[in-house]
């Protein structure tokens, strides 16, 4: 029997007060995976099985959108074992285990050969296989918000998320053009994120848990020295920033990437971008 491969990162749950989980990939966090979630009991948890590929939220940043503890499971670690076996280890890793809640597409054990409704003639307790879930008419999945990033489509991301598509990062120093030249900004190393496509996005800049309005350019800065950025401007505010983490919330799209004949010629975009921000925080 496989051994388990379990990761809890906050490591303060006794695994045998469990008494109900959700399993999944669950990465966005999104309202189909809430569906699930509120299946759980009061003294459930969350299972997370890691296939390398999440980027909407990843391991460390999935915690905030859930009342319930998250053990992770690498898929490298399980992914050969039966379908029986499978569910025997998580009867082992959780001593009062009683309900198991999937998606309606939930496969599991090697080469995903188990569906959901296998669940019940494997498992001897509850079992809750939650339909599908959709939103103006379209399925709600990781693969889709994905899609709905990378092409801009923020409206949509979110209200398949739920809420604002975030990206976290560290304030590094920049070129030093923008606050002499056109306007200050706070420039941000992204990692593990998946990043939208180039452009200039509304958005909110949240610094030491304060939540501004702002403006984030993302692309390469092919007007100056085309090296990648993020950055972001503050709107009407002047904020001191040192190696602190920030926070970037998507709110809509602006304008693609562009490259301008002169450094006027790009200001004026970035003072028209602002302008553009601030009328949507006027309206909404």
């Amino acid at each position: 029997m496989k051994k388990s491969s379990s990761i809890l990162v906050k490591n303060n749950i006794d695994k045998n007060s469990i008494d109900s989980i959700a399993i999944g990939g669950f990465d966005g966090m999104h309202i189909a995976h809430q569906e699930l979630f509120k299946n759980l009991n009061p003294k459930g948890a969350i299972i997370s099985i890691e296939t390398g590929y999440a980027s909407i939220t990843p391991k460390n940043y999935r915690q905030e959108y859930t009342k319930y503890p998250i053990f992770y499971y690498d898929l490298e670690d399980i992914k050969a074992l039966d379908g029986a076996d499978f569910i025997e280890m998580l009867k082992n890793d959780f001593k009062n285990l009683k309900k198991i809640v999937v998606g309606f597409d939930f496969g599991f054990g090697k080469n995903r050969a188990y569906k959901a409704d296998d669940l019940n003639s494997l498992f001897d307790g509850e079992v809750i296989v939650v339909p599908e879930i959709k939103l103006n008419n379209s399925s709600v999945h990781s693969r889709v918000i994905r899609e709905f990033i990378k092409e801009a489509k923020i409206k949509e991301a979110n209200d398949f998320l739920g809420k604002e598509y975030k990206i976290c990062g560290n304030s590094i120093k920049g070129q030093g053009l923008g606050k002499d030249e056109f306007v200050p900004t706070i420039n941000i190393e992204v990692n593990d994120f998946l990043l939208p496509k180039s452009g200039v996005y509304v958005t909110k800049t949240i610094v030491d848990k304060i939540e501004y309005n702002s403006i984030t350019f993302l692309g390469h800065r092919v007007t100056t020295d085309n090296s990648f950025a993020v950055e972001t401007h503050i709107l009407d505010k002047n904020i001191d920033v040192k190696n602190e983490n920030i926070e970037i919330k998507f709110i809509d799209f602006i304008r693609d990437n562009q490259k301008f004949n002169s450094f006027l010629d790009l200001k004026n975009a970035i003072l028209n971008d602002i302008l553009i921000a601030r009328n949507y925080f006027i309206n909404f």
